[in-house]
Order: structure tokens, then sequence, then C-alpha cells
């Protein structure tokens, strides 16, 4: 490692952290990015050509956030070449969160949203600090997101005046950002949320202000701006959203449990149970064959939605981390899905990697270890992602971090206190070569 930054690195965690974080990267590679960890699992294999990387700090952090922490929870997506995402200061009763796109042909990082600009609320009033839905763009142009709360305690904060959380919109050519809902189950804030793009309606699995309910299920028409249905029983960690419309879920936390069936056009039936059992953390968008697939636990499911049959893949863990929380699939070959095992944390541990199934071959292949690659150029340590989306070619793959600026080398390594924390959110672009990712056929 560089001496000069060992000594930076130390600096920084004495005197404390600047603000706004500067160092970004630019097309940075290395063999160092095909360094294996001592983590390793048998019988997963490692690129033989190494990415280049991007890395680009979020701007909104211009201070330390107090009570909470600079996180992001909620899942981005792609259009075309250009990554929305979110990140949060996590702080509670009075947050903010912010909403991003990413251009890769012009490697601009832009500020599209700054919640507390459009809630208003009062100060010392419930502000979310925390975006925890997945950020979807509808084919009205607009994307849609559900807010989230900080703590879990907010309902009985004395100042908070909490009711419930929000759905929004944004319009990223206009500028335009508007509040479409406010509370629409009441005392619910909405941590799990997708859109259906086609249809414009927003699901949300929805979790208790008052932190005494189980999860709710909401459906609301984002045309007519009303609940087109709810439910006692809602998702407890993610949805499948197919294309025909048809939502699934299950309410168990962790492990396979059977789905259960919503659909739009027939609201009145409610919740229909299935026969198909999956673990449900994360979930990919439907193949043109009609196929979902799902992680939890290090373990990867497919769903056939036109049959409602469901099968265990296999492993996808590489090393110590198995939490997987955005599961991507490359949607111009179908064969490819990618993801970072470690998404609360510890993934540098095993070297902070990207993944790439192959589900022609299902084989586990490391496309790089970010860490200590990063650390060692800049100081910032990957520490675990809830936002991956790939681009429309499957050339390039966007990754969000819960990351940290200022340990040192042996706090890293678990040798010394304080332990290693969150504190800043970066955003790196790795380009997948082209030798890495052979056509379906």
């Amino acid at each position: 490692m560089n001496p000069l930054l060992i000594i930076f690195v130390a600096a920084a965690a004495a005197s404390g952290l600047s603000w706004p974080p500067e160092g970004n990267m630019d097309a940075q590679s290395s063999p160092q990015l095909l360094l294996p960890t001592e983590t390793l699992l048998d019988g997963v294999e490692i690129a033989k050509t190494a990415p280049l990387i991007d890395l680009r700090y979020y701007d909104c952090q211009t201070y330390e956030p107090k009570p909470g922490v600079w996180s992001h929870w909620g899942d981005g997506s792609v259009t075309g070449d250009v990554y929305y995402s979110a990140i949060g200061d996590h702080s509670s009763p009075s947050g903010n969160a912010f909403v991003y796109a990413y251009d890769a042909a012009s490697k601009e990082l832009r500020k599209l949203v700054d919640l507390k600009s459009i809630l208003k609320q009062p100060e010392g009033r419930y502000s979310p600090g925390k975006i925890h839905s997945e950020i979807n763009l509808g084919s009205d142009g607009w994307l849609y997101f559900s807010t989230h709360r900080g703590s879990t305690k907010i309902a009985f904060h004395e100042t908070a005046n909490f009711q419930g959380d929000w759905i929004l919109r944004h319009h990223p050519k206009s500028g335009k950002s508007e509040i479409l809902a406010h509370a629409p189950l009441p005392m619910q804030c909405m941590p799990c949320g997708t859109l259906d793009p086609e249809r414009l309606i927003f699901y949300a699995g929805t979790a208790d202000g008052l932190n005494e309910k189980q999860p709710q299920f909401l459906a609301y028409d984002l045309k007519k701006r009303e609940i087109l249905f709810s439910s006692e029983q809602g998702p407890a960690r993610a949805m499948i959203r197919s294309r025909s419309g048809l939502i699934y879920f299950h309410a168990q936390k962790s492990g396979p449990a059977p789905l259960l069936r919503f659909d739009p056009d027939s609201p009145g039936d409610g919740l229909v149970p299935t026969s198909a059992s999956v673990g449900l953390r994360a979930a990919t968008g439907e193949t043109s064959k009609g196929r979902v697939y799902t992680a939890d636990g290090g373990e990867l499911w497919e769903f056939q939605t036109n049959r409602e049959t469901a099968r265990k893949l296999g492993s996808l863990a590489v090393g110590a981390k198995d939490y997987i929380t955005s599961l991507d699939l490359d949607p111009k070959t179908e064969r490819y899905l990618y993801y970072v095992p470690g998404s609360h944390g510890g993934a540098e541990k095993d070297g902070s990697p990207l993944v790439q199934f192959d589900l022609k071959t299902g084989t586990r292949k490391v496309i790089a270890f970010l860490h200590p690659f990063v650390y060692e150029r800049i100081g910032f340590v990957p520490m675990g992602s809830y936002s991956l989306a790939v681009s429309e070619a499957g050339d390039k793959v966007f990754i969000t971090w819960n990351g940290n600026r200022g340990a040192s080398p042996d706090q890293i390594a678990g040798n010394a206190k304080p332990r290693i924390k969150f504190n800043t959110c970066a955003l790196t672009v790795v380009h997948i070569p082209a030798s890495e990712r052979l056509d379906a056929d």
C-alpha cells in the first residue's frame, strides 16, 4: 500500500472527515482487481480480464448526519445508459433523502430530488431519511419511489407528528417533482416498493410506524391517485413483478415460502395462494421466456410465471458473505445475473466482489474484487450494496455502495477499534470486458 495513503487515512480518522467527499476515479484498472481473497470458495471462477472502474461520490453528502449515517437502501434502475439511484442521511425524526441520475456517456452524477424541499415539513416534524423502495421509470416518463422512516420508534417521537409515508414521482426531462400520496395506509412506512411501469400501479410492502403490526400490502393506482387494493398481509422483503401485471410475494423474512398472487385486473379476488415456493429477498425482472430469478440467504431460485412453478438452482455465495439484496439480469443476453454479496456490510472481507452468475453453465465468476483496489487509491472501502443495475447493452454494471472513509488498515482488518462502519455513499461503474460476457448462444 502507498505509505502516503496510510498517513492520509490515519490523519482523516484522527481529525474527522471533510464533507463533501473528494476523490473520484475514472477508467481505473489493474490486475489487482482479479486477485483472489482467502475467503474465496472452491469452484468460484475469476475473470481473466480486469474491468475498467469509474467512481463518483454523491455530492449531497455535505454534512455529517447527527443522528444518522449516509446510506442507501433502495434498488436503483437503468434506462439506456442512465442509472437512477437514491441515498439518504438516515436521520430521525427530521431526515433527508436524494434521488440521482448518472449518465454513463457524460460521466455526470446529477441530483434530481431533494426530498425535504418537496415535502416542506415544519421544523421538527417527521421527514423521511430513506428512500427504501425501488426507483423505477414509468411508461409516462416519470420516476416513481416511496419513502421510509429513519427510526422504528418514529410514531412515538414527541414532535414528529408521524401519520405515514409518501409516494412521489420525478420527471427527469422537465425537472418537476410531485407528491402523489401521503399516508395512503395510515401510520405505515413504505420500505418495500415496486412499479408496474405500463399500468402505472405502485405496489408497496409497509412497515408499521408504531412497530406493532406485520407488513401490509398496498396496490396504489397512480392514474386515479387512489388505493386499488390493500391487505393486512404484505411482503416482508421483496416482490416479483410479471410482465402480465401479476404480482407475487410472501410474508416470510427469510427462507422459501409459498407465493401469494395479486391480479390488478381482478382486485376483488384479493391475494390468491400458489403452490410455488421461493426465497425472496431480491428478484430480477421477467425474461422473454417468462422466468424470474430470486435470491435469499445466498441461494438462487427460478420462478416460471406462466406455469407458476419454481425450482432451486443452487448457491450464489462466493465467500463468507451471502446476504444479497439486489439481483439483476443482463437484459441483452438474459444469460447472466449480477450481484454483490454482503449487502449490509462485510463485503470487504470477501474483497467487495461483483459476481456474475452464468445461467447457462451455473458458473459463479467474480468480475472484480473492488477492495482493497479502491481503498488504496482514494481511501474508500465499499462495504455493501442495496442497489445494482445492468445497462441495456449488458456492458456496464452500476453499483451504489454503503462504505467507509477514514478507517485505518488495522480497523479494516479488525485489529483496532472503533470498528469500521458505514459513513459515506459512492457509485461505481464496472465496465464488463466483452470477453467476460459471451452471447447467449
